[in-house]
């Protein structure tokens, strides 16, 4: 399952790693490239739950299945084509497996151990993202920097294929359940808690994702030693420690382990804002940002299944959309803070992070109910 994850990361992101490649191969702008990022984010969004609603009677292996194939063939069109629209086509199709993967995928593997551990089997199966960007995209950038940009998309929907098969010979079937008016996403919706965890999922992935998406500008414009793969590196190696250390804390200190990711995030994208031309300093704060980076997806997907009984998968997917309309947004308002304001650039996409990840850390930091450990 994490292998799983893995290649959902690397199906959304790939395009931030080689923006610059694929803006001169394609021949159109920056925001555009960055424009595959968000519509793949605004695909999830808009079809995760009315898909999972749809589907929440097929067996998990069965649905599971179906999505690898969607995630390789999406890829491999890409890497093969030339037409501008029809990449934009590719990326709803992955954009839509993926709205349907995320929050699937946490309700597959939380039915299989006991409830006091499903903290801990959503990192286990979220740590796919977290390898996904600490050395799944640094080698993929690696790849379409050093040869061409289309050769990291063939290789993604190859690598997708071949996890197709190992899936098929190694998950356990589990049935699917019924939608009721309990466990619809209305009745989620209605919740507090769900309200506060959404609100935050807003402003986290905003923060993160409106500076990520453009992180190849940000590496250029404070001349970061090492340059895009290097920092993705760096970046990488904090998500795998924090995820490491969220296995262990997260089922009993929930909401500690978020005031203290929101909070490192801020710190670090201070420190990239304000001096990033600070060789040294400017490498700790990309090793702090990845710290902040790599639970983002495990710790609101555990506080959201600890907070309901039943229709995980439904209340799960109200989440992933929230988390991928969020991409959305901050992709798009990256790109209007590009366009419109060229002489604050990269550092102006920095502030707006900053204007989330304060007031997400103080919400979080009273949100003592809805994000508790029990």
């Amino acid at each position: 399952m994490a292998s799983v994850t893995f290649i959902g990361l690397l199906s959304e992101l790939l395009p931030s790693g080689i923006l610059l490649e694929m803006t001169e191969g394609l021949g159109v702008e920056q925001a555009e490239v960055g424009f595959l990022v968000g519509v793949y984010a605004l695909a999830s969004a808009v079809f995760a739950i009315p898909i999972i609603s749809a589907t929440l009677w097929v067996n998990r292996k069965v649905l599971l299945l179906t999505l690898l194939v969607g995630f390789s063939v999406s890829n491999l069109v890409v890497g093969f084509s030339s037409n501008y629209s029809l990449i934009v086509a590719m990326r709803i199709v992955g954009g839509v497996c993926a709205g349907i993967m995320w929050p699937m995928i946490a309700a597959y593997g939380s039915s299989l151990v006991p409830k006091d551990q499903q903290g801990k089997a959503i990192t286990i199966i979220m740590a796919g993202n977290t390898f996904g960007v600490s050395l799944g995209l640094p080698l993929m950038t690696v790849l379409g920097t050093s040869f061409d940009w289309r050769v990291s998309f063939i290789a993604l929907g190859l690598l997708s294929a071949l996890i197709t098969l190992l899936s098929a010979k190694c998950l356990p079937p589990v049935a699917g359940e019924k939608l009721t008016r309990e466990n619809s996403p209305l009745a989620m919706l209605k919740l507090p808690a769900i309200q506060v965890i959404l609100l935050l999922t807003f402003l986290s992935v905003v923060a993160h994702y409106s500076t990520y998406t453009y992180i190849a500008l940000l590496t250029e414009r404070i001349a970061f030693w090492g340059g895009i793969s290097f920092a993705l590196l760096i970046f990488g190696l904090g998500s795998i420690v924090s995820v490491l250390l969220s296995a262990y804390i997260i089922d009993r200190y929930l909401q500690q382990l978020i005031v203290g990711m929101l909070f490192s995030g801020a710190l670090a994208i201070g420190v990239l804002s304000f001096l990033g031309h600070v060789q040294g300093l400017s490498h700790a704060a990309f090793f702090l940002w990845g710290l902040a980076f790599g639970p983002l997806v495990t710790m609101y997907q555990a506080a959201i299944s600890k907070r309901v009984a039943e229709g995980k998968a439904i209340a799960t997917s109200v989440q992933s959309s929230m988390f991928n309309l969020s991409i959305m947004v901050a992709t798009w308002l990256g790109g209007l803070i590009l366009v419109h304001l060229p002489d604050l650039g990269v550092i102006g996409v920095g502030y707006l992070s900053l204007l989330c990840f304060v007031p997400a850390t103080l919400i979080a930091a009273l949100a003592h109910h809805s994000l508790s450990s029990k």
